[in-house]
């Protein structure tokens, strides 16, 4: 009997904290540091890429300034999907436009990624222009996997 006690003690005291840890974990989700954030990308890129200070100096306001362009452009694609959601019952022809706005929202991004990419030849060799475009894809993996907050600190190299 007391043995049954205990160990349902024990699995309600577990099952408690693990119910307080992940409300923990999803009060802390909402709270988006961003200068935090583009300081973690923006070290990372330095150090991935190789950048001189002298390089980094220049490249990455405008590597911040294209970032800030495409966020811009990946807000309006939610303002377009959540009045999209909104709708009750929407028609093909809804639909098809929705799908054209995106579709012409992401050839303005790669617009803006030809236009900063110019900028940043003039900045950078071409094999660490190669380089930060890689490293712009391990990073964005990796913060995926580690969340918002960046719990993996270590990014796999």
């Amino acid at each position: 009997m007391n043995r049954i006690f205990i160990i349902t003690f024990a699995t309600i005291s577990m099952m408690m904290s693990l119910v307080g840890y992940a409300q923990k974990d999803d009060s802390e989700k909402k709270h988006f540091n961003r200068e935090a954030f583009l300081a973690k990308r923006n070290a990372f890129i330095i150090a991935e890429v190789g950048l001189t200070p002298q390089e980094a100096e220049k490249f990455i306001p405008l590597c911040n300034e294209l970032q800030d362009k495409k966020f811009e452009l990946g807000r309006e694609c939610r303002k377009l999907s959540r009045e999209m959601f909104k709708k009750k019952d929407p028609t093909d022809a809804e639909y098809a436009k929705i799908v054209d706005d995106f579709l012409n929202l992401r050839i303005e991004e790669a617009k803006l990624d030809k236009v900063y990419f110019e900028k940043f030849k003039k900045i950078l060799s071409p094999e660490k222009l190669f380089k930060y475009q890689m490293a712009e894809g391990k990073f964005a993996r990796n913060f995926m996997r580690g969340g918002p907050k960046g719990e993996k600190e270590e990014f796999k190299k």
